[in-house]
């Protein structure tokens, strides 16, 4: 969630904002950080090639979880999450990424130590995920997934 907030921060993000709006923030921080706007000696030019990388990387992770994005994709999701079982899981801080039988990963994010527990300890992992994590955590198709398509 700290990764999420930070772009939020960065981007301004209200949740009023939609992906216009989005973009054209994006575009003012790309002029305002764009790495040839400074000379090679001068103490920014570094400062700005690191902010340019993190602009791009919030904008894109920004687009993935925005309401427009998730509303298009929402059929492919809920055939997803009602068809396939899941394959595999890793848990990595508040990020749980789930790789299902058909292929698609998805990554959820708050999601705690004590929940990714109970989802281990589960019976029925799927069930249990179905029920308190699929729909409750802010979730995106995950990157990995999207590069080997």
């Amino acid at each position: 969630m700290k990764r999420v907030n930070a772009y939020k921060k960065l981007f301004s993000v209200e949740p009023t904002t939609d992906l216009r709006e989005l973009k054209k923030t994006y575009r003012n921080l790309v002029k305002e950080w764009h790495p040839d706007k400074f000379q090679d000696g001068d103490d920014k030019a570094k400062e700005a090639e690191e902010m340019s990388l993190q602009i791009i990387d919030g904008y894109h992770f920004l687009v993935s979880i925005a309401p427009e994005t998730k509303a298009l994709h929402l059929e492919e999701y809920t055939k997803t999450i009602s068809e396939s079982g899941i394959a595999d899981f890793k848990h990595k801080g508040q990020v749980l990424e789930v790789e299902f039988v058909d292929g698609t990963t998805y990554e959820y994010f708050g999601v705690t130590k004590n929940v990714f527990q109970k989802l281990i300890n589960s019976d029925k992992q799927f069930r249990f995920a179905k029920r308190n994590i699929f729909n409750s955590y802010l979730y995106r198709k995950s990157k990995r997934d999207l590069e080997t398509a």
